[in-house]
């Protein structure tokens, strides 16, 4: 079997990853094989690598590249395509058997660094914000607003009509912020600095812990927080009697893996980069390397040392 590289868990190695080679992929019938170009890294996937205990797992969600391969089955894009997909592990190589359902064609006008930055950043922003059906007019409060996904998020919802609120924890981030689309900025560690712009019709919450529990009572009535991150603390609690009476919130948990299941990918991702093309969405793009320097930046990503997204090239 003809073999490439990728990059591996390995637990003697520094930050837990490294390259190695391994064997090429064999598509399944619905699975177009991609050359990969350019990834994008994301905190939980991070997280899992550098925990996982399993020497050899492949790690990687986001990738873009070519079609060196169609589909079997005779769906999605031809080969040759320029395309962005979503994987649920292994993204992180030289080549990717991606599902057909999980890929979308780039117009000439996106690159693939920016197109790299979509899957689980993108994906999540757009399906969590539909969560708050029309947008028009409404309240929308983006909790660690200054992320991959947040930054996404204040966009779309300022593209949706929203009045749209970002919390950060620091001051330096109100320009980052508002330039992505924040109305007004609200700076703290456990969220109360946001509940004078309240109450909100929807809540993109990504930081749990107090955070969690002081938004659950910022909610308007019908409102919904949608809590897809933990990037503050895993155990949350709330007032249930501030909750409830607002009368009729709910709060939502959110996984991309589940999304896409009833959404595809493919759905999203072509929406995504339409957006991308035509100028009206912007991949904040914080960091461009080689994947040859993915621990590095795999480490920086950890310690919060850049907003937005880093993205590597593959096989530079």
């Amino acid at each position: 079997m003809s073999r490439m590289r990728a990059v591996v868990v390995d637990p003697s190695a520094p930050h837990r990853l490294a390259l190695s080679e391994v064997d090429e992929p064999s598509p399944d019938s619905s699975e177009a094989l991609v050359r990969v170009a350019a990834v994008s890294l994301n905190r939980g996937e991070v997280r899992r690598a550098m925990t996982a205990d399993e020497p050899g797992a492949r790690p990687g969600w986001d990738l873009s590249g070519t079609v060196v391969r169609t589909a079997a089955d005779g769906t999605g894009p031809a080969e040759g395509a320029r395309v962005v997909g979503f994987l649920p592990s292994g993204a992180w190589a030289e080549l990717a058997a991606v599902p057909t359902n999980a890929l979308a064609e780039l117009p000439d006008g996106v690159s693939f660094e920016q197109a790299s930055t979509l899957p689980i950043a993108g994906l999540t922003a757009l399906y969590a914000l539909e969560k708050g059906g029309g947008l028009v007019g409404k309240r929308v409060l983006v909790t660690g607003a200054s992320g991959g996904a947040g930054l996404f998020a204040l966009e779309l919802a300022r593209l949706a009509g929203a009045r749209v609120v970002a919390l950060v924890r620091r001051e330096e981030h109100d320009g980052l912020v508002r330039e992505a689309g924040a109305h007004a900025v609200a700076v703290g560690e456990d969220g109360e600095a946001a509940r004078g712009y309240g109450p909100y019709g929807l809540i993109l919450e990504s930081i749990g812990g107090a955070v969690l529990g002081n938004a659950l009572s910022m909610l308007a009535p019908e409102g919904t927080c949608v809590s897809f991150g933990v990037s503050g603390g895993a155990e949350s609690t709330f007032d249930v009697r501030n909750f409830f009476y607002a009368g009729g919130a709910a709060l939502y948990g959110f996984i991309i893996f589940h999304e896409v299941l009833a959404q595809p990918a493919s759905e999203g991702l072509a929406r995504l980069v339409r957006l991308v093309d035509e100028g009206s969405l912007t991949p904040r793009i914080e960091v461009v390397e080689d994947w040859t320097a993915f621990g590095a930046v795999a480490d920086r990503l950890m310690q919060r040392g850049f907003t937005g997204k880093a993205v590597l090239r593959v096989g530079v």
